[in-house]
């Protein structure tokens, strides 16, 4: 994972009063746990929006006071209306104990079901998964340059060393789909029946006939 460094303040009370008084400050409320007592801490909004609102998934190394910590982001709330960040819990991580955590997909690659005019369909932006810190990428990285009209990638296909993907196996994270107009080729079409695909508008003209 990409690695973020913030640095907070601990603080000494904890009540609801002292916890908009932070806000107030511009500052955002936040807990670390995971590997003993809990540590109360704020750091400043514009910082942790940040790491909050980016497409990547970080592993962050917080300074508290000088203690020093590396964690990930467990639970996130935001205001329901502004959306701006009201509250964070940050677990600990360490190189002995599993994390989950949702990774982003990247695709990379030029379908050939595209390119003949099929449309790509992704289902899945994040997939869930368990694995040791050092072991979890920045992101899933799927190529798709050999997708025909009617295949499709699913979770099971998916391998990361030392990685257990959470989510249902059989799954469909990206695929591509018959669109109107497009160019199916013989290869494409017994794919696109063995996967369930509609079959092509000129077919069912001459079925019609």
């Amino acid at each position: 994972m990409k690695t973020a460094q913030l640095s907070g303040s601990l603080r000494t009370n904890v009540g609801k009063k002292d916890a908009t008084a932070t806000r107030n400050a511009g500052l955002v409320p936040c807990v670390l746990y995971g590997t003993g007592e809990q540590t109360h801490f704020s750091v400043k909004k514009n910082d942790i929006e940040k790491i909050v609102f980016s497409p990547e998934v970080y592993q962050v190394e917080l300074d508290i006071d000088g203690k020093k910590a590396t964690a990930i982001i467990r639970e996130l709330q935001q205001h329901p209306v502004k959306d701006y960040v009201q509250h964070v819990d940050f677990l600990e991580v360490t190189d002995v104990k599993p994390i989950r955590v949702g990774l982003p997909i990247r695709v990379t690659g030029k379908s050939i079901g595209v390119m003949n005019g099929g449309r790509m369909m992704q289902v899945f932006r994040k997939l869930n998964v368990l694995g040791l810190a050092k072991d979890l990428p920045e992101a899933i990285v799927l190529d798709i340059s050999k997708l025909r009209i009617g295949t499709s990638i699913r979770i099971k296909e998916i391998s990361i060393p030392g990685v257990v993907v959470l989510d249902p196996a059989n799954a469909v994270v990206v695929s591509v789909k018959m669109a109107r107009g497009a160019a199916i080729t013989e290869e494409e079409e017994e794919d696109a029946v063995a996967e369930g695909a509609e079959t092509p508008a000129s077919e069912e003209a001459e079925s019609a006939e």
